[in-house]
């Protein structure tokens, strides 16, 4: 260690005690460099286990990812092929895999994230030691590559797996409503070709009522036309009662189309 001035021995193995013992041999250390060498130790160790906290949850999480993962996938098999009643019943499934997922990921972000910086801590100590190989002995650093690290890309693994899965969630998430939207658009179009049907339904039935109040007031008009024509024929006046109401009805008739046509257009502009 530290150029050649110390030598550190350990086997990183527990003794009844629970602790992990190290031998550090004075070669021509300083005070200094003497303390410094025994606080990177004890840093490295601390850092380790402090680390390893992670991997007992990386690997519980591993059988509910799966299980989440398989769950996904059904559902978007569902969806594919769904009709416009299952729409509910898949939203409410994912939705409850989404929380599961979220809930999850909230328990463990925490963890993993703190192994993944005390793993860096444990390198950056190792690198501060400066060690050089004794023959036959392995470095801290070799030990720490072989044992340490795979257990922090499990860690790694299992956090990505879940942000993968939450960003699949969401995903999923958006195809379903961008269906749902899908399917509302086409069920407002069909209400307003509906729509439009009856409109032009009432516009005809208005219409016909229109040209039958034509009739029906044309009529009683031409009727109080004759009882006129009868009256001044009665006074003397040389009026012929057919040929008035004869006359009477299309002028009527005609007078009332246009009031009633100016009547549509002020309506229209309105």
């Amino acid at each position: 260690m530290s150029d050649g001035s110390g030598i550190a021995l350990t086997d990183l193995v527990m003794d009844e005690d629970g602790c992990t013992r190290f031998v550090v041999i004075d070669v021509s250390l300083t005070g200094r460099q003497a303390g410094r060498l025994a606080q990177r130790l004890l840093d490295i160790e601390t850092y380790r286990m402090m680390a390893l906290l992670a991997f007992p949850v990386a690997r519980a999480a591993a059988g509910p990812l799966g299980d989440a993962e398989r769950r996904l996938a059904a559902i978007t098999e569902r969806m594919v092929a769904m009709g416009a009643s299952e729409e509910g019943a898949l939203l409410d499934d994912l939705m409850h895999l989404a929380a599961e997922v979220e809930q999850r990921d909230a328990t463990t972000r925490f963890r993993f994230g703190a192994a993944h910086a005390y793993f860096g801590l444990v390198r950056q100590r190792i690198a501060e030691l400066r060690e050089e190989r004794i023959p036959g002995v392995q470095t801290i650093e070799e030990f720490m590559e072989r044992r340490l690290a795979p257990a922090m890309a499990t860690c790694a693994s299992a956090a990505r797996r879940q942000e993968e899965l939450s960003a699949r969630i969401a995903r999923a998430g958006q195809l379903l409503r961008a269906k749902v939207e899908v399917a509302l658009e086409r069920q407002n179009q069909s209400l307003l070709e509906s729509m439009n049907r009856r409109a032009r339904l009432q516009l005809r039935l208005q219409q016909t009522v229109e040209g039958l109040s034509i009739a029906a007031i044309t009529y009683y008009a031409a009727g109080l036309v004759g009882y006129l024509a009868k009256a001044a024929k009665s006074l003397g006046v040389g009026v012929d009662i057919d040929i008035a109401v004869a006359v009477a009805i299309p002028a009527i008739a005609v007078a009332l189309w246009l009031a009633l046509r100016r009547i549509r257009r002020g309506i229209g502009h309105e």
